[in-house]
């Protein structure tokens, strides 16, 4: 099957459609055909070799975490999916969904949205779990709160911004100047240009979801009393030095900054599909690349002034 990989860290050049093997399908696993991936900011993470020591030095690579496809194959002692369904889901802690094939336990998957292509559902996939994981479980989100989405306009950004407007909150989204109106239109009730306006400016808020990682230490100052900031990410640039600042929120400085790392069940995968059908959260896709083109997707995505995902076709 053709799969993208990389054989070294480094730029999105590294990256490339190599072969491998079609998955061997356990008793207990699914096998998934994947027509859609997300591009997502931790595959640019472990492409560069930031975080090396938790990825490792093992090659060839895959690339990508979240999928939509169908089902080809089913194990032996796994019930209740069949074969040719439409479904969605994550790998999880490992990666490789950049791949024709993918094998999952089926706690991985769920039945994809009706009336969405491959393209449109994996767009929302990783975002929508993140979103709802950050402010619903871990920020406790509640009506009528100032909620400060920081990265509005991105792939977690844009569909965090219709979550806070679905839970009720006051959604104040931060993007560029160019996007401030695509914002507006996810259901941001304020769009501020972070590049022009003054930390002074924001007020304060009850939550704050950061997507973007840089200088959270100052971030945080804008929480009210009993606020809460939820981190989805880390400075790219500096992603030790990030992690280190998240935890010594815990004892120093007005605030604590939550951060979790997305692992999500079927359970709220099933939850998202039904948001979905419902129209509550709609999918917002930037571009789609074949997947040859994975390295443009990379690059686009560094580039920033992101309006909603990237998204690699696969087949």
């Amino acid at each position: 099957m053709n799969a993208v990989l990389f054989d070294r860290y480094g730029p999105p050049d590294v990256l490339y459609v190599g072969r491998r093997p079609v998955p061997a399908v356990a008793p207990g696993e699914v096998l998934v055909r994947v027509r859609a991936a997300g591009v997502n900011g931790g595959d640019l993470l472990d492409r560069t070799g930031k975080v090396r020591l938790v990825t490792g030095r093992s090659f060839p690579k895959g690339s990508g975490i979240d999928f939509a496809g169908e089902v080809a194959r089913v194990g032996a002692s796994v019930r209740g999916v069949r074969v040719g369904e439409p479904v969605w889901g994550l790998l999880g802690r490992r990666t490789g969904a950049m791949a024709e094939y993918v094998a999952v336990a089926p706690r991985r998957i769920a039945p994809a949205p009706d009336g969405l292509t491959p393209e449109l559902a994996v767009s929302l996939l990783a975002g929508a779990t993140t979103a709802l994981t950050a402010l619903r479980d871990k920020a406790e989100l509640q009506p009528g709160e100032r909620l400060l989405v920081r990265g509005g306009s991105g792939g977690v950004g844009s569909v965090a911004v219709q979550v806070g407007r679905l839970l009720g909150a006051h959604v104040v989204a931060l993007a560029g100047g160019g996007n401030l109106d695509f914002v507006r239109g996810l259901g941001a009730d304020e769009a501020l240009d972070h590049r022009t306006t003054p930390l002074s400016g924001f007020g304060r808020f009850d939550v704050v979801l950061d997507t973007v990682g840089t200088e959270q230490s100052r971030v945080r100052r804008l929480l009210a009393p009993g606020g809460r900031m939820v981190a989805v990410t880390v400075d790219m640039d500096r992603p030790l030095v990030s992690v280190a600042g998240v935890l010594a929120s815990a004892v120093h400085g007005r605030g604590r900054i939550r951060a979790f790392s997305g692992n999500p069940d079927g359970a709220l995968l099933a939850e998202v599909t039904r948001l979905v059908e419902r129209g509550d959260i709609l999918p917002v896709v930037d571009t789609v690349h074949p997947l040859d083109r994975v390295a443009d997707a990379h690059r686009a995505l560094e580039a920033g002034g992101v309006r909603g995902k990237h998204v690699i076709r696969v087949a």
